[in-house]
């Protein structure tokens, strides 16, 4: 089994509780009733019980209840996705010659990675004997650590164009997140993880992991000028 589903920014019967942590802990029962040889669970990086955003605090609990199954187990913790982070949230109306809203400044450096290099390395994990086991975790980011200005600049460079940027100040941000909980949970945590994102460390070392497994890691750039011959 590979569980790789999220609701991070579900509400009500697809709430991150239900999807999350109710259903993770419902699949992980199933495979164990039906003898599942090897599960793999997509975590996060940075998952902990004292992450500031229930999200990656869920993910952890996971990770243990999971761990403290019968199952055998991998656990795979991706950085942020760049085909939603810096694609969907930011990329995407440079490349359509709209406006693009940055939260904060933008100056902090994040890690994105592609979702092809994590399929790559979940495959290794179902092909290996030697990553099956209880407390096999595996961190996986991308090449570069990339500020949301050096984002907007890198598909700028690809669109061949200039982009209009409007930078929505952090104090605002706090105070959607805050007023939007009782309206909607997700979309609050994701005002909530974006604003975290701009403030704590969101680094990647791909050294240890390319050390581990040898594998080439895709930029940024790179994905997003394939995305173009693509289209």
């Amino acid at each position: 089994v590979v569980s790789a589903s999220h609701s991070i920014l579900g509400a009500r019967s697809s709430s991150s509780a239900r999807v999350d942590d109710e259903g993770q802990r419902a699949l992980i029962a199933a495979a164990t009733d039906a003898g599942v040889g090897h599960f793999v669970y997509l975590s996060a990086l940075g998952a902990s019980p004292s992450h500031p955003v229930d999200f990656w605090r869920t993910k952890e609990r996971i990770e243990r209840h999971l761990e403290a199954s019968t199952l055998c187990s991998t656990i795979i913790r991706p950085s942020a996705f760049m085909e939603m982070h810096a694609y969907e949230l930011i990329g995407k109306a440079v490349m359509k010659g709209k406006r693009v809203v940055l939260f904060g400044p933008g100056n902090n450096p994040r890690n994105f990675v592609a979702a092809a290099d994590v399929a790559t390395l979940v495959v290794r994990a179902l092909e290996d004997e030697r990553l099956r086991g209880k407390g096999s975790t595996i961190e996986i980011g991308g090449p570069e650590n990339l500020t949301s200005r050096e984002v907007v600049a890198t598909f700028e460079r690809v669109a061949g164009t200039k982009a209009k940027v409007t930078h929505v100040p952090l104090p605002v941000l706090r105070a959607f997140s805050q007023l939007l909980t009782p309206v909607h949970q997700g979309v609050s945590r994701i005002l909530k993880a974006t604003r975290v994102a701009e403030t704590t460390d969101q680094r990647f070392d791909s050294a240890p992991l390319l050390a581990r497994f040898p594998m080439t890691l895709t930029r940024l750039e790179d994905w997003a000028r394939s995305q173009v011959v693509g289209s």
